[in-house]
């Protein structure tokens, strides 16, 4: 049985590995966003208040760096292993959070779940371009970006339940049932036949790629905050992840089975895409960052309305994301990323011009446009990556670019950080409403800046069309040129029919 013809909905035969792929997918984004409401009540119990924002840091460390790592082996070993192994170490760094005993504790088993998290998310989406074909792919997408639209509303909605009810450690150890389900489905359905051979993995180009890049986003995210950014830390730290990704570089091109290939990003699309994602997470982590905080301070909103506002634009994400498959078939995957571009580059600049006379209504409104033309840049630029290579590449090529996400999302929070606090530190003598407003104006005119700068990478990329992706897969999908056949492709992943 083809990929094409057994259908997207959940009760085809690859449905239970859909819904596996949603859950693993949800428990990711649900601990993205439940900590947070949870933080005043672990500081009361375990303490550590100077300390918490790390639980965060070191999650979003953790996950970041191990994601590229996960993507080649997934490429080596086959993408079940890889999956399960990282569902298994976030249950695992759950049930310790949910133990913890201190603050240094808890910080250490959620770098931990983000270990698990780093293969989880990569994994997920290569093994939904790996079971379904490139019509169907847009589709399956917008049903597990609408796990964040959900996420984003659950999450701090149950964190909130749990602290309220002074059993924090709940947040943590719900996991436990849906890890152990979303496993069992994924062990019973899904099914692999990777080719055996021997692989000489790349031990020292893991570890310096894991150190160096750890550093670097570990500069990005606590410079300007935990230390100053001219500071001797500073400056060391980053001086030395970029010696250290120097060395990588050099391991890299002797390395008989590379953990990052240069192709990744010497490929003229897969660069490009991979900086369409880079833009991507700058000006995501812009508006989640500084919206509540806007609409709170600006206009006393509660941080119910605040998040609620913010969540619009993760409802217009799926909502475009789903439908991005009807424009990519028809007028190419370079057109329809410049169309959403147009949209979000809109919705920003709405943002932009009326933050001195904020609305609540007309935040999410903008926040809802701008996740729209988000949805139609994403998608389309992932699927065309993956498209792009072979089955034994596609792993390494969607880690790369949800890596570049991640990455952006860090600098964008150094950047806009470091702008909002000039922006307010000029303006505090005014009164606290006018200064957030300023503050959170500049952050969304950097955020249309990194808007424009994705404008650049969607109009460098390679004018490819869905139906040429398809016929080169057909003929040399195997040689890393295309989509892999159906037929072909059926037979290594997917579910047992």
């Amino acid at each position: 049985m083809t990929a094409r013809s057994q259908g997207v909905g959940f009760r085809s035969d690859r449905g239970p590995i859909l819904i596996a792929l949603m859950l693993s997918t949800g428990l990711v984004a649900i601990d993205s966003t439940i900590v947070a409401t949870a933080v005043p009540s672990i500081v009361r119990d375990v303490g550590g208040f100077e300390s918490f924002p790390w639980l965060f840091s070191a999650y979003l460390l953790a996950q970041a760096v191990s994601v590229p790592i996960y993507g080649k082996l997934s490429d080596m070993v086959g993408r079940k292993p890889i999956i399960l192994a990282g569902i298994g170490l976030f249950l695992f760094g759950s049930i310790l959070c949910g133990i913890a005993w201190s603050m240094p504790a808890l910080i250490a088993f959620r770098a931990l779940q983000g270990l698990g998290a780093g293969a989880v998310l990569p994994v997920s989406i290569t093994i939904a371009g790996d079971i379904y074909s490139l019509e169907e792919r847009a589709k399956v997408q917008g049903y597990l970006a609408s796990v964040w639209a959900v996420s984003s509303v659950v999450g701090p909605s149950l964190g909130g339940i749990f602290s309220s009810l002074g059993i924090w450690r709940g947040i943590f150890l719900v996991n436990i049932p849906l890890c152990l389900l979303a496993g069992w489905m994924l062990f019973r359905t899904l099914h692999e036949n990777v080719a055996r051979a021997r692989h000489r993995v790349d031990y020292a180009g893991a570890g310096l790629l894991a150190v160096s890049l750890g550093l670097l986003v570990l500069g990005a995210l606590q410079g300007g905050q935990a230390w100053a950014w001219n500071s001797p830390i500073s400056i060391g730290i980053f001086a030395m992840g970029a010696v250290l990704l120097a060395v990588f570089l050099v391991v890299e091109r002797r390395a008989a089975e590379p953990v990052l290939p240069s192709w990744v990003v010497s490929r003229r699309l897969l660069g490009t895409t991979a900086l369409v994602s880079f833009g991507v997470g700058a000006v995501m982590i812009g508006l989640t960052s500084y919206v509540p905080t806007f609409l709170e301070g600006a206009l006393d909103s509660s941080p119910l309305i605040a998040g609620l506002a913010l969540a619009a634009l993760t409802l217009g994400w799926p909502i475009s994301a789903s439908q991005a498959g009807r424009f990519y078939l028809r007028i190419g995957f370079k057109a329809t990323a410049l169309i959403g571009i147009s949209i979000t580059v809109a919705g920003l600049v709405v943002l932009t011009l009326t933050a001195a006379t904020p609305n609540v209504l007309l935040v999410a409104a903008s926040c809802f446009v701008v996740g729209l033309g988000l949805g139609l840049v994403a998608t389309p630029t992932l699927i065309s990556a993956q498209s792009s290579v072979s089955w034994n590449e596609r792993g390494v090529v969607t880690s790369t670019n949800m890596f570049a996400r991640s990455i952006g999302s860090a600098l964008g929070v150094a950047v806009f950080g470091a702008v909002a606090n000039a922006v307010y530190a000029n303006t505090s003598g005014e009164g606290d409403a006018p200064a957030v407003v300023a503050a959170s104006g500049a952050v969304f005119l950097s955020a249309l800046v990194g808007g424009v700068l994705t404008v650049a990478a969607v109009l460098a990329m390679p004018a490819v069309k869905a139906g040429a992706m398809e016929e080169a897969g057909h003929n040399g999908g195997q040689q890393g040129g295309g989509q892999p056949d159906p037929d072909t492709e059926s037979s290594r992943s997917g579910a047992d029919t």
